[in-house]
């Protein structure tokens, strides 16, 4: 499978009729105005020139409502692209919208001029979640969009958002399961975040909203995570790009904000799979002390966690003496091996780990 590359250009809060709850666009994507036709032709020329030619190269319009800006600028936008489409340079274009912001004609009308993916930005399919946060659809036209883009031709992403206004883990994990039955091609995941300028912010000075805490939020992401990747929908991204804008701090006021919180959510899965092996492992080697854990290698920091803090955490947990992690190239993706001596004595395969988990049921991820 083809790695895709995204070109992003950011069209911050144009076209959005609304001001969500959450939301202060200009802070989030740093770019103050919409980009010029020349700053377009020169970001994608520039990105160009360092994605191999072996990707899926897509020209990304994200920040703002796409179909909602004027359509003589949707048009001048989408035809400042047709070049690189005609000469085979980018494969496609992505962009990112509302729920209620898309028909059958316009859809058409996009397949034509070369979009090939739209990017929903659902957040949540909760009636209640979605009025506290003043989206301003409800979830019935959530549905009817992604109905009509599978029917127009174009994949479908799902943006979703956890810790909104009278959100709950049962919720989200609602949420989830609606989501899985829309069928979306990729989905991303973002934690609320009290930004600085937004109707959020005061709700939270006024000690009207409390945001989650950062484990809530690593581990609320990572049993959603694992609902997607039960239903092989892929979660392309975990938490918002850490921008010079988001780390400047007033910018976030409150809330689970960490430049790298996709990893901790990677790392919260690491150690349940772990957990999960090392129960099957030692019911038949109760008196083993001495454990090794082996994992493939693009995953081993996965594993170990910040500062060692998986392995700190199992080793106690498990009253072991000691436990090493060893990379090992044999290991597929998402597996996990163990053993006492100089080898791999049990492997846990993705699908198996996967198999063992019930999150509706049970809150053992979190």
């Amino acid at each position: 499978m083809k790695q895709t590359r995204n070109i992003a250009i950011f069209i911050p809060h144009l076209g959005c009729p609304f001001r969500c709850c959450f939301c202060q666009q200009q802070k989030i994507s740093s770019a103050w105005h919409p980009p010029s036709l020349a700053q377009v032709k020169q970001d994608i020329e520039t990105a160009l020139l360092t994605i191999p030619p072996e990707c899926e190269v897509e020209v990304a319009f994200f920040g703002g409502t796409f179909t909602s800006i004027p359509e003589k600028m949707q048009n001048d936008y989408l035809e400042c692209v047709q070049p690189y489409l005609d000469q085979g340079q980018i494969n496609g274009i992505r962009l990112s919208t509302r729920p209620d912001a898309i028909d059958m004609k316009r859809l058409e009308e996009l397949k034509h001029r070369g979009v090939t993916t739209i990017e929903l930005g659902v957040q949540s399919l909760d009636e209640e979640v979605l009025k506290l946060s003043q989206r301003g659809y409800q979830p019935d036209q959530v549905i009817r969009s992604c109905q009509m883009i599978h029917a127009a031709g174009i994949k479908l992403g799902i943006q979703l958002m956890i810790g909104l206004p009278g959100d709950n883990l049962q919720k989200d994990l609602e949420t989830t399961r609606q989501s899985i039955a829309l069928a979306p091609a990729m989905v991303r995941i973002y934690p609320t975040l009290v930004i600085a300028g937004t109707q959020l912010e005061e709700a939270f000075r006024a000690g009207n909203y409390v945001p989650l805490s950062l484990k809530e939020a690593v581990n609320i992401t990572a049993a959603i995570y694992l609902l997607f990747t039960q239903a092989h929908i892929p979660v392309i991204r975990m938490g918002l790009h850490p921008s010079e804008e988001l780390q400047d701090s007033d910018t976030v006021v409150a809330g689970p904000f960490h430049p790298a919180f996709g990893e901790l959510v990677l790392q919260k899965v690491a150690l349940d799979r772990a957990r999960c092996l090392l129960d099957m492992y030692l019911l038949q080697n109760i008196s083993r002390q001495s454990i090794t854990l082996y994992c493939p290698p693009r995953e081993y920091s996965q594993l170990v966690g910040a500062k060692r803090s998986n392995i700190i955490t199992l080793q106690k947990d498990y009253g072991l003496g000691s436990l090493a992690v060893k990379p090992e190239t044999s290991l597929p993706p998402g597996s996990l091996g163990v053993g006492c001596g100089p080898g791999l004595e049990k492997i846990l395969s993705r699908e198996q780990y996967l198999q063992t988990l019930s999150i509706y049921e049970s809150a053992d991820i979190l």
